[in-house]
């Protein structure tokens, strides 16, 4: 019984601190696209209610971010974590560039 609690405690621990290190990692940005753009862009791309387009505001960030990064780091463990915790749909955000007209790399 014990060691079902300390492995409880464990991947408890270990979720928030996957959290933080994910929230840690947006306070900079993600690829040049910054938390205020990925704030921008959250509306479009939620779970919930999405909007239908993405704001200017999303697509001057998205304009500015390293598409071919995003696209790697889209398949990455933070970046699973981070769109469960913000409430991002990864599918309708990897939609984003193309509704702004900018091209994605070929093999994203």
């Amino acid at each position: 019984m014990a060691k079902q609690a300390q492995a409880t405690t464990t991947a408890a621990v270990l979720a928030v601190a996957l959290v933080l290190a994910a929230s840690a990692g947006l306070a900079h940005g993600i690829c040049n696209l910054s938390d205020a753009g990925l704030q921008a862009c959250k509306p479009a791309a939620a779970v919930r209610n999405p909007t239908d387009t993405p704001s200017s505001e999303c697509c001057a960030a998205l304009a500015a971010a390293d598409l071919p990064c995003l696209c790697r780091y889209k398949g990455s463990a933070g970046a699973r974590v981070w769109v469960r915790f913000y409430g991002i749909d990864l599918n309708r955000a990897m939609t984003l560039p193309g509704k702004c007209g900018l091209t994605l790399p070929a093999h994203c």
